[in-house]
């Protein structure tokens, strides 16, 4: 934060008049003869003090303006973070999204698959049941000509 060099008040005046801050070299002229050397200079106190009041003030709002820039570049650093990470997170989910739509046709080709094998396996179990009947009806069939033959 910087702030106003001191300068006497002579210096002040004349600086604030070179600038045009409208403050009058010479004191005003006093409308009645009859004041007293107090009132002047209570004018001239008076003078001075809303001269410093003023520079006070428009050191206040630099002041203020400041840090209103400060606080909105704080907001514009935390929005631009928050924006990252929600890209961040965006493409996170579409990675994850791709995934589970690879694992879904995978698990898809494997109930294809366990489904193709079920019908074999009862294929060939229903294979093997006819052959036992086959053979079990040809050992009949060989017992009855062995008795015959016997």
């Amino acid at each position: 934060m910087a702030t106003l060099p001191f300068l006497s008040d002579s210096a002040l005046e004349e600086f604030l008049a070179d600038i045009g801050f409208g403050i009058p070299s010479s004191p005003p002229a006093s409308s009645s003869p009859a004041t007293s050397a107090a009132a002047p200079a209570t004018e001239e106190e008076m003078r001075r003090r809303r001269l410093r009041r003023r520079i006070s003030n428009r050191e206040s709002a630099r002041r203020s303006r400041a840090r209103k820039q400060r606080h909105l570049d704080e907001l514009r650093g935390k929005a631009a973070a928050l924006r990252a990470g929600n890209r961040c997170l965006a493409a996170r989910l579409r990675g994850a999204a791709a995934r589970a739509a690879l694992v879904s046709l995978a698990n898809a080709r494997l109930r294809a698959e366990a489904a193709a094998l079920s019908r074999r396996l009862a294929a060939a179990r229903r294979a093997l049941a006819i052959r036992r009947l086959y053979a079990a009806a040809s050992a009949a069939e060989m017992r009855t000509l062995a008795s015959l033959i016997a």
